[in-house]
């Protein structure tokens, strides 16, 4: 069975992991950058890069002094609804089982506490505010009865640098330059602050808001995984190869690699609309999740 504890425990779990180990898509896309580099500042950033991640994981503490804001992606498996539903669980479980997880991971990982009031900037308890945790929901596409929770602390100086425009719409060709372009100024305009190479995130269509998740879920995409749609596919390609020469490099000090990874996410929208969003991940691109099942098992993935 699924308990508010076991989300807790769980929430506790996945976050240390996402705060001290990196996924093994980013360390590797890292020394691929390490070993394709040749100016040598830039070696000297990733070789540290990749000594820190070692540290991390030996000696399990955060990766980065900032360890992020608590972001969550929930997805519901089928067996979650319905009148056949088979696991008893409800959202105030999950809400407040990956609440007090955060609460006690805060204590015990440590994290440092981020959570501010937006008005006051003044804090409450470490790391759990109005609204956050954010958490994401979405339904499964395939039949399972439990629930996938990820964790995704997203740094300040990443997110600060992220980018909004509502294009005006034209022809296919023409659109796509415009999006490239805005997309490469974002880029030169977030230089080193996002503490390259990053991971780049773009959204592109539905409305202004569903832009900028867009942006954010294609973060969690693993490294050099291709979207799905040929021609989003070769956009990826074209804008990573574009961003890599603009010779920003590791943290801003020149070098072959400002990017790790450009993901595209996309949505039909008005036709009126081109709402395109921008979310960098910094190099330390944490993530870690889990799926709970009816049985109370738990899977770490």
């Amino acid at each position: 069975m699924i308990t508010k504890e076991l989300i807790k425990d769980v929430t506790i779990n996945i976050l240390r992991r996402a705060e001290t180990t990196l996924p093994k898509d980013v360390k590797e896309a890292l020394v691929r950058a390490y070993e394709c580099e040749e100016n040598e500042i830039a070696k000297v950033q990733l070789k540290a890069m990749l000594e820190n991640i070692k540290l991390a994981e030996k000696m399990q503490r955060p990766l980065c002094q900032d360890t992020g804001i608590p972001l969550f992606y929930v997805t519901l498996g089928l067996g979650l609804g319905g009148e056949s539903r088979k696991v008893n669980v409800n959202l105030n479980d999950i809400e407040s089982g990956i609440r007090e997880g955060v609460k006690k991971a805060t204590e015990t990982i440590p994290l440092r506490p981020n959570v501010v009031n937006a008005i006051t900037r003044e804090g409450g308890e470490p790391n759990i505010g109005d609204r956050i945790p954010y958490i994401n929901y979405k339904i499964a596409d395939i039949d399972f009865d439990g629930l996938e929770i990820i964790a995704f602390p997203k740094g300040g100086g990443s997110e600060n640098v992220s980018a909004f425009a509502m294009l005006s719409p034209k022809p296919e060709k023409e659109s796509e330059k415009e999006i490239k372009k805005f997309i490469l100024d974002a880029v030169l305009n977030a230089a080193g602050k996002p503490c390259p190479p990053t991971i780049i995130g773009v959204g592109i269509g539905g409305s202004a808001d569903m832009a900028m998740s867009l942006a954010k879920a294609a973060l969690l995409r693993p490294v050099h995984m291709r979207h799905k749609d040929a021609r989003v596919a070769r956009m990826e390609e074209e804008l990573l190869e574009t961003v890599n020469n603009t010779g920003i490099g590791p943290m801003g000090l020149g070098g072959k690699t400002t990017a790790l990874d450009v993901h595209i996410e996309t949505a039909d929208t008005h036709i009126t609309s081109l709402p395109v969003a921008i979310n960098f991940q910094c190099w330390a691109a944490r993530k870690a999740s889990a799926r709970l099942y009816s049985s109370g098992e738990v899977e770490y993935l």
